[in-house]
């Protein structure tokens, strides 16, 4: 059994504050953005199918160039991840600084006008953020998606269950606290662009200058690891 050291980009803390970023980018693009899912493709793509069967081309492209754009976002972090990993800041605090930057500029298009391309800001950031930060304290996870996160949390719960495995129960509990703060974030993006519309999603932006500031910290978490 070894130890290893835990990065801040794998703790609880900062897997929460991208959790709260992800639902509530969810439900603002929903809301203010013409009915696209800007985080999870999957349900982009489905509508895309159904509108590639009807024919109606117009939809079609509004769906398929933010699923374009998560492609390229998830290509540029791993250019960024080569690139930036010797330099002053940690290669997650640019994309972090990135998706901030981003995100404030679709903050300036006005609803309505032009959503395809704010649609595409928001899904290019979501691509770069959940490629950048996967694992929480060394379990693979999601920010801004819940149904990953969701069967893996069940199954912690599960073998806590059948195994007694204490380990594995507080694994569980980071994957729904995860889920949980995803529906909070939801909500207040839900509360957020009813009242200030577009420029709603410059708290997310607030959120992710605050996980910007907390990636300088050292955690003194470690973790087991079997070999």
């Amino acid at each position: 059994m070894k130890t290893r050291n835990v990065q801040m980009s794998e703790s609880l803390s900062v897997a929460l504050l991208l959790a709260c970023v992800g639902g509530f980018l969810e439900s603002y693009s929903f809301l203010s953005r013409d009915g696209v899912f800007a985080n999870c493709q999957t349900g982009n793509i489905v509508l895309l199918a159904m509108y590639l069967a009807e024919g109606e081309w117009a939809r079609v492209l509004s769906y398929l160039i933010p699923i374009v754009s998560f492609v390229v976002g998830v290509i540029l972090t791993e250019l960024i991840r080569g690139y930036a990993d010797n330099h002053i800041l940690h290669w997650r605090q640019y994309i972090v600084l990135l998706e901030a930057a981003l995100l404030a500029l679709a903050g300036f298009i006005p609803s309505g006008s032009r959503d395809i391309i704010a649609t595409t800001l928001i899904a290019f950031s979501c691509s770069m953020q959940v490629e950048a930060f996967r694992k929480v304290k060394g379990s693979a996870y999601a920010t801004t998606m819940c149904t990953g996160n969701l069967r893996s949390g069940t199954f912690q719960l599960f073998t806590y269950f059948s195994k007694r495995d204490a380990d594995s129960l507080r694994r569980a509990g980071h994957y729904f606290s995860i889920i949980a703060v995803f529906m909070g974030g939801a909500i207040l993006g839900s509360l957020t662009t009813e009242l200030w519309h577009e420029k709603a999603i410059w708290l997310s932006c607030a959120l992710l200058v605050l996980t910007f500031a907390l990636l300088f910290v050292r955690p003194n978490d470690r973790e087991h690891t079997i070999g």
